[in-house]
């Protein structure tokens, strides 16, 4: 059966199809022009849980998203498809998540690792699984790739892009990241674990490829982090949630904003989008919750004047998406996935069709 075939047979005006990949999407992942790699993958976090299950819960929750989406209603033609998810992935997570959990206490207990040989070799143990995890995820990133796709990682805790990073670095010889988050996660191997979610943009900057990354609406950070910021020599530029709402207050436009945020950054660009950047409300469970932050329509603005914005977008991951009983999380992370995936695609000159406009007089 074609892909054309299946285009005019199918309606998306109806419910998604049960049975089909995410967004109810009736196409195999041939056939699809963008692969979503999920990484159920919690291992080290030290506060709020559940960010493993995210995955699953935006892909229940994508069956109820409208596919005419005003900026991009013919994108659902590309095809975005939702790659099976190895068994041992959310297998290891809960096994090495187990074994962390006295490593985390001990430390906020203010004991010494050192004291406790078994942990140490727990600890180096737990950094070998998340070694190899992301050995795993660079491996499938780049099989999809080599196949002509475009590909997105969708988390798990924030640890979970390092191997998608490390994929695209042997693809784009510079780039950068741009940054959506409450926290900087420039931890140097925080509570001993190298792969920590909290160190993910400091384990980033070890890749050479990755030439800056510009961060905003950052409202949680600690001495560490600032030292790494100044050390950087501009590799790193922070848009912190208080300085964006200042300048607002003084009354600079988030349009100008966007434009100056655009303008830091190179030509390539691999948006990394934590789900704790927005306010709270719009993902209520998500692991590390800090007040203050921007709309989902400041997200989504962005985003579509950096796709038209003459820079390149090579790629993106939406992680820290944690579920709760009323499935509002998945919701909120499934349609930004969708945004994303329409801001990946009109990027890079897929047929996306017209925006809707429609006659407000």
């Amino acid at each position: 059966m074609t892909k054309q075939y299946i285009i005019e047979s199918f309606d998306p005006s109806q419910p998604g199809l049960a049975d089909a990949t995410i967004f109810g999407l009736p196409f195999s992942a041939e056939q699809s022009e963008i692969i979503i790699i999920p990484v159920p993958w919690e291992v080290t976090v030290s506060y709020g849980s559940g960010a493993s299950d995210g995955p699953s819960a935006v892909l229940d929750a994508s069956f109820q998203v409208d596919l005419n989406h005003q900026d991009f209603p013919e994108l659902w033609k590309l095809g975005i498809f939702y790659e099976e998810v190895p068994s041992h992935w959310l297998t290891n997570s809960k096994k090495y998540k187990t074994l962390a959990q006295p490593i985390i206490q001990a430390l906020e207990s203010g004991e010494d690792l050192n004291n406790h040989p078994i942990l140490v070799d727990n600890l180096t143990t737990i950094n070998n699984a998340c070694r190899e995890l992301h050995d795993e995820v660079k491996e499938k990133v780049l099989f999809w790739m080599s196949k002509g796709k475009k590909v997105a990682l969708l988390g798990g805790d924030h640890s979970t892009p390092l191997g998608y990073y490390e994929a695209l670095a042997t693809m784009h010889d510079n780039y950068g990241i741009l940054h959506l988050d409450a926290h900087m996660d420039l931890r140097i191997a925080y509570e001993g674990f190298t792969f920590s979610h909290a160190s993910i943009i400091y384990n980033a900057l070890q890749i050479s490829q990755i030439s800056k990354i510009v961060q905003v609406g950052i409202r949680d950070f600690c001495a560490q982090e600032v030292e790494v910021v100044q050390q950087s020599n501009g590799r790193v530029l922070v848009n912190t949630d208080t300085d964006l709402k200042n300048e607002s207050f003084e009354g600079k436009t988030w349009a100008e904003q966007c434009d100056a945020i655009i303008a830091s950054l190179p030509q390539k660009v691999c948006i990394s989008f934590d789900i704790d950047g927005m306010q709270q409300w719009y993902s209520p469970s998500t692991g590390t919750p800090v007040p203050g932050g921007f709309s989902y329509e400041q997200a989504t603005y962005l985003f579509n004047k950096l796709a038209s914005s003459g820079k390149e977008i090579i790629g993106f991951d939406l992680v820290e998406v944690a579920p709760n009983e009323n499935d509002w999380d998945g919701n909120v992370g499934a349609r930004m996935l969708f945004h994303l995936c329409g801001v990946l695609a009109k990027n890079n000159g897929m047929n996306v069709g017209n925006t809707i406009i429609f006659n407000r007089k």
